[in-house]
Protein backbone atom coordinates (compact mmCIF):
# COMPACT_ATOMS: atom_id res chain seq x y z
CA UNK A 1 0.00 0.00 0.00
CA UNK A 2 1.62 3.33 -1.09
CA UNK A 3 1.96 5.87 1.75
CA UNK A 4 0.38 9.74 1.15
CA UNK A 5 2.22 12.47 2.00
CA UNK A 6 0.21 15.19 4.16
CA UNK A 7 -0.55 17.19 1.30
CA UNK A 8 -2.38 15.00 -1.12
CA UNK A 9 -3.94 13.49 2.81
CA UNK A 10 -5.72 16.62 2.85
CA UNK A 11 -6.25 17.32 -0.47
CA UNK A 12 -8.01 13.81 -0.68
CA UNK A 13 -9.96 15.08 2.89
CA UNK A 14 -11.44 18.11 0.98
CA UNK A 15 -12.25 16.45 -2.31
CA UNK A 16 -14.25 13.65 -0.02
CA UNK A 17 -16.24 16.34 2.18
CA UNK A 18 -16.74 18.69 -0.49
CA UNK A 19 -19.43 15.57 -1.72
CA UNK A 20 -21.35 15.22 1.15
CA UNK A 21 -24.66 16.61 0.81
CA UNK A 22 -25.71 18.35 4.08
CA UNK A 23 -28.96 18.67 5.16
CA UNK A 24 -31.25 21.77 5.56
CA UNK A 25 -31.60 23.56 8.36
CA UNK A 26 -35.48 22.48 8.08
CA UNK A 27 -34.65 18.71 7.86
CA UNK A 28 -32.91 19.47 10.91
CA UNK A 29 -35.28 20.83 12.98
CA UNK A 30 -37.26 18.22 12.12
CA UNK A 31 -35.36 15.29 12.42
CA UNK A 32 -34.36 16.44 15.95
CA UNK A 33 -37.80 16.76 17.02
CA UNK A 34 -38.92 13.73 15.84
CA UNK A 35 -35.86 12.49 17.83
CA UNK A 36 -37.61 14.34 21.22
CA UNK A 37 -40.79 12.68 20.42
CA UNK A 38 -39.34 9.24 19.71
CA UNK A 39 -37.86 9.38 23.20
CA UNK A 40 -40.39 10.73 25.28
CA UNK A 41 -43.00 7.87 23.97
CA UNK A 42 -40.10 5.42 24.45
CA UNK A 43 -40.12 6.79 27.94
CA UNK A 44 -43.43 6.67 28.73
CA UNK A 45 -43.79 3.27 27.10
CA UNK A 46 -41.17 2.40 29.74
CA UNK A 47 -42.84 3.92 32.43
CA UNK A 48 -45.92 2.19 31.76
CA UNK A 49 -44.62 -1.26 31.53
CA UNK A 50 -42.34 -0.63 34.81
CA UNK A 51 -45.05 0.39 36.66
CA UNK A 52 -47.78 -2.51 35.42
CA UNK A 53 -44.76 -5.42 36.24
CA UNK A 54 -44.23 -2.98 40.06
CA UNK A 55 -47.90 -3.55 40.29
CA UNK A 56 -48.06 -6.95 39.47
CA UNK A 57 -45.43 -7.94 41.93
CA UNK A 58 -47.30 -6.26 44.53
CA UNK A 59 -50.05 -8.08 44.04
CA UNK A 60 -48.57 -11.16 43.88
CA UNK A 61 -46.42 -10.56 46.97
CA UNK A 62 -49.71 -10.03 48.93
CA UNK A 63 -51.26 -12.88 48.12
CA UNK A 64 -47.90 -14.93 49.11
CA UNK A 65 -47.26 -12.77 52.37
Amino acid sequence: MARTNPLQFVQQVRAEVAKVVWPTRREVLLTTVMVFIMAALTAVFFALVDLGIRSGLQGIFTLVG
